[in-house]
């Protein structure tokens, strides 16, 4: 039975929805205009139940039908679907025991409950009176929690087989012959169960969770004599927390003075440890109680209530989980809830435990609390079932920590300052929305919970990183507490904003959950944008507002101030020139967007003064640029050293495969495009304490280093090769002399890590389950985590909103004769129209040392196009977009916001892969902008620019043309061909 060290239990969460499913949803009460002012006397009888109802933390009280005469509850009964009839003894018209055999034969099964106060001539009416239509008979005492107990008593015996055997609900047997006593014990029962059911749902991270939880509270049955009594035993011992029963009453149809001993004798033959509580009026009893090993109560006692209340909380396991010791029957420790028990668990005695652990209370402690997977581990754990006492500690602790981590998963938990740990994966902070990046974060952790990815690949553990989201309540709270709208609005400079948002307090409920979320942490973490617009479907707002990352180290004051400041400053993100042009360009309005704040674990290790991932990547379910054999549905994955930021800028260089065939990679083809076409510079966070102050650039406290850098560990000599040079040849592994280069060998080639198989999970799942293509970012730590696996860890997952794809365009041989542009590797499809201009970089002279110049006189071009409300087509050398100027001209997304068509073009001396960078493609894609690949020196594509160059310029600078054509351009694009053409009409245009 025990755990090795990489066991993993998969706990199937308790199906709580499927609990008390038949409800008494309408009771028909029948009672004289008498009956009904004692009934009434404290107020209208709905109205007390439904206050009781609520007091007690129940959902769905029950509707009354009053009446007063037997016609109309007859005529009732007939045309309405009454759950439950409740009578008083006197009824208007007819005998109440006439009336109930009559209603049976209008709606057969119809249960009937007679509700008396009960004197001595109503016991002698009874006894002579034929009840056979009559369910049960019950006191009335003053108090309208009878009707409560009515309704539930009814609900349990509905549902009880079902909940018991589907579910593994628990069941408590009251024996009890006296209307009176049950009368007053059932309502006594069922509040303390009530109320100590209310306390273990705390256990549920959220409010659905813990109203969930109370259905799965143990179920009451009444039996009134022996043979029910036996019965019910026999049908729900494997699910029994304990017996509460009187000792004189009906057994064989005869009055038996020792039915409830014999019933104990019976019951301790097979359970020694079963709770059995014994009630009597007579004293003498106490002592055959106690040679039975059972509990005793004097009905005659004045805290009878009060007694029976202790009983059931220190003995059917719902109070504190006390460890007692054997020898002295003294208290050693006492557990609230799962958390305090998983300590305790380690560090009591030996005999402590194997007292507790042979008497069954683990398990019986966890039933009680409607933890029916856990407790079932425990339920026949016994001493000699294990090698020795710390391997049961082990064992215990283990599934207890498994539990907890499981049903955490695929939940979005409340924040509570008091109890959140570790073992929390997702919790919020607030009640207003999450945002999109945190709410796709959320349908990952559910994704993999449903499907059982976690640990569906030995030796790893496939996850989400531990995230805590402030909701969009707490950026209102802000804004408005600080009066920030106005400067926020307004046209100051990025600096001004962030300055004063700076100096602005965050909401003091934030601020006492930050200060607590900072103990719990022990990993730097990153702090990212969620917005309302951010990565949700079909608004493409990727990676427009800051990210950023925070070392945690420290004392308490420095980690909650740097962590305060790093969220003040993306709240201050999105306001910003780039976030309101941005605006300006999707059409949104800036007042109209909200922020959330993800707080998410860095996933990676501390090496010397920086932390970083072995490695980050990017995969898209759709290849948009599919070589040699690959197909576009088979998808892409684009893999960096370190942190992701050299993906998501688009810094180039970054490792491409398709992850059906990862051992084909085109940039390790050759030694030379190895050399020349792989990862040069990896990017890391520093450790210092200090790194981090607010910016408007959010990479402050990353630093940039060489593949020559990179730490001198085991793992990443997984990622690199080296080149020889006296044989020039590439050579898998870490070789101390020669060049390295970032080839993943070990983790492509020979499968020390399973990432194609991975990814290509998590594409199907996430895209099935988005119904669209997705991409999904992630990154991966291969040291090995506290349980000895190595971590995959799922960062983000976004739609990716296709271009206008059902339309079928077909791209003849004339088109290419007429074309001025012709690419082979185009993405898009369909035809683009409205466009006649183009805007492009002049190719003779250009020389990638000016790039850096050429963004400002590009925004000031797409500036007047946007006055006019017009669109153009852009071409250039190298990737748009990048952030490395020397691959290409390093334009953000609002600088060319009204470019319909984007148009990468190599020269004979200026050869750059396609633009792959993350955000920037993201945009260009979810914009539904044609996107060319052209390098017509080595015959791939046409470019006609002397066609350009011919015409004249609508503006001209050192750097770029404008061109205008009168007639509108043809644009085509053939995605099932990758096939994109741009053509001119008849009217050539403006030549000069």
């Amino acid at each position: 039975m025990p755990l090795s060290e990489n066991s993993h239990f998969y706990y199937s969460d308790v199906a709580f929805g499927q609990l008390m499913n038949k409800r008494v949803n309408k009771i028909l009460l029948i009672c004289s205009t008498y009956d009904a002012f004692m009934l009434e006397e404290d107020g209208r009888i709905d109205e007390q139940i439904f206050n009781e109802y609520v007091a007690l933390n129940l959902r769905y009280p029950p509707q009354f039908i009053q009446v007063t005469e037997a016609k109309d509850a007859l005529e009732i009964v007939k045309n309405d679907n009454i759950d439950l009839v409740i009578s008083t003894l006197n009824v208007v018209g007819m005998d109440v025991f006439e009336m109930s055999k009559q209603m049976k034969e209008l709606q057969e099964g119809i249960p009937v409950v007679l509700l008396t106060p009960f004197s001595r001539e109503v016991t002698l009416r009874l006894e002579h009176e034929d009840t056979s239509s009559i369910d049960a008979v019950f006191s009335w005492l003053g108090h309208s929690d009878i009707m409560m107990a009515i309704v539930k008593q009814l609900e349990d015996m509905i549902n009880v087989d079902h909940d018991v055997n589907e579910v593994g609900v628990q069941v408590i047997i009251l024996v009890e012959d006296s209307v009176r006593f049950y009368s007053s014990y059932l309502p006594n029962i069922y509040k303390i169960i009530f109320n100590q059911s209310k306390k273990f749902m705390a256990e549920g991270l959220n409010e659905h969770q813990k109203t969930m939880r109370m259905r799965g509270r143990p179920k009451i049955l009444l039996a009134t004599n022996y043979e029910r009594a036996i019965e019910y035993y026999e049908k729900y011992k494997n699910n029994l927390l304990g017996i509460i029963s009187d000792i004189s009453y009906p057994r064989n149809g005869k009055q038996d003075k020792q039915a409830g001993l014999r019933l104990c004798k019976r019951v301790r033959k097979e359970d020694r440890f079963l709770p059995f509580l014994l009630q009597s009026s007579d004293g003498e009893n106490e002592g055959h109680a106690k040679r039975l090993r059972a509990g005793f109560i004097n009905k005659n006692s004045k805290s009878l209530n009060h007694e029976l209340k202790e009983y059931i909380i220190e003995n059917l396991a719902f109070g504190d989980f006390i460890f007692y010791c054997p020898r002295t029957g003294e208290e050693v420790a006492r557990a609230t809830d799962l958390q305090s028990l998983q300590k305790l668990v380690r560090v009591i005695s030996d005999e402590v435990l194997s007292y507790h652990v042979n008497r069954n209370h683990f398990s019986k402690w966890l039933k009680a609390r409607a933890l029916f997977h856990i407790a079932n581990m425990f339920k026949y754990m016994r001493v000699e079932h294990f090698g020795s006492l710390d391997e049961i500690r082990e064992f215990i602790y283990q599934a207890l920590s498994g539990y907890r981590k499981n049903t955490a998963r695929g939940v979005i938990a409340k924040y509570y300052r008091k109890k959140f740990d570790s073992y929390v994966m997702f919790a919020r902070i607030g009640e207003g929305s999450i945002g999109g990046k945190a709410r796709g974060l959320a349908f990952i952790d559910v994704l993999l919970k449903q499907y059982k990815m976690h640990h569906k690949y030995p030796g790893v553990f496939i996850t989400i990183p531990k995230t805590v989201v402030i909701s969009t309540e707490m950026f209102d709270l802000f804004m408005e507490s600080n009066n920030l709208y106005d400067i926020a609005l307004s046209d100051e400079d990025d600096e001004v904003i962030l300055k004063r948002f700076i100096k602005s307090r965050l909401p003091k409920s934030l601020l006492r959950d930050l200060n607590e979320y900072i103990r719990v942490i022990d990993k730097p973490i990153a702090i990212r944008s969620s917005s309302l617009l951010e990565d949700s479907h079909y608004q493409p707002f990727a990676g427009i507002y800051s990210t950023f990352m925070l070392p945690m180290q420290g004392d308490d004051e420095l980690k909650l101030r740097m962590l305060a400041e790093a969220i003040k400053s993306v709240y201050a993100s999105v306001y910003f020139k780039s976030s309101k042009a941005y605006m300006q360009a999707t059409k949104n309005v800036i007042d109209e967007e909200k922020m959330a704040i993800v707080l998410q674990e860095v996933c990676g290790m501390v090496y010397d003064d920086m932390y970083m991932p072995s490695f980050s990547g990017v995969t898209r379910s759709v290849n948009f640029y599919p070589v040699i054999d690959e197909k576009a549905e088979d998808g892409v994955v684009e893999l960096a050293l370190g942190l992701g930021k050299h993906i998501v800028d688009g810094g180039g260089h970054n490792l491409r495969f398709s992850p059906k065939s990862p051992k084909k990679v085109l940039q390790l083809s050759t030694p030379e495009l190895a050399l020349s076409s792989t990862q040069k510079h990896f990017y890391a966070l520093k450790m210092d304490q200090n790194s981090f102050r607010p910016s408007i650039h959010d990479d402050i406290n990353l630093i940039k280093l060489s593949i020559r850098q990179i730490p001198k560990h085991s793992s990443f000599r997984m990622l690199l090769s080296t080149f020889d040079f006296h044989s020039e040849m590439v050579r898998d592994g870490w070789v101390e002399e020669g060049k390295k280069i970032v080839s993943f060998s070990h983790v492509l080639k020979y499968d020390k890590f399973p990432l194609a198989e991975i990814i290509q999970d998590v594409l199907e799942i996430g895209q099935t389950a988005m119904n669209n293509p997705v991409e999904i970012e992630f990154a991966v730590n291969l040291n090995k985590n506290e349980t000895n696996e190595m971590v995959f860890s799922l960062l983000q997952i976004r739609p990716i909103v296709e271009t206008s794809g059902s339309q079928i365009v077909d791209i003849l041989e004339r088109d290419e004769d007429d074309a001025i542009i012709v690419s082979d590797s185009a993405l898009g499809n369909g035809v683009i129209t409205g466009i006649h201009d183009i805007v492009y970089i002049k190719p003779q002279g250009f020389e990638a040392t000016n790039n850096p110049k050429l963004p400002a006189l590009i925004e000031k071009i797409n500036a007047d196009f946007a006055k006019q409300n017009k669109n153009y087509a852009l071409v250039g050398p190298g990737r748009w977009g990048s952030h490395d100027s020397w691959l290409g001209i390093p334009v953000s997304w609002p600088q060319i916001s009204e470019a319909r068509l984007i148009v990468e073009s190599g020269l004979d001396n200026y050869r750059i892969d396609p633009s792959q960078g993350t955000h920037f493609f993201q945009n260009l894609t979810s914009f539904h902008v044609g996107y060319f690949t052209i390098n017509p020196f080595i015959k791939d594509g046409i470019y006609h620019v002397e066609k350009l160059d011919k015409m004249k310029a609508v503006y001209e600078d050192e750097y770029i043309r404008v061109v205008h054509f009168d007639n509108e351009l043809i644009i085509k694009i053939d995605g099932r061909k990758s096939k994109g053409v741009i053509m001119s009409r008849i009217n050539k245009g403006k030549e000069e």
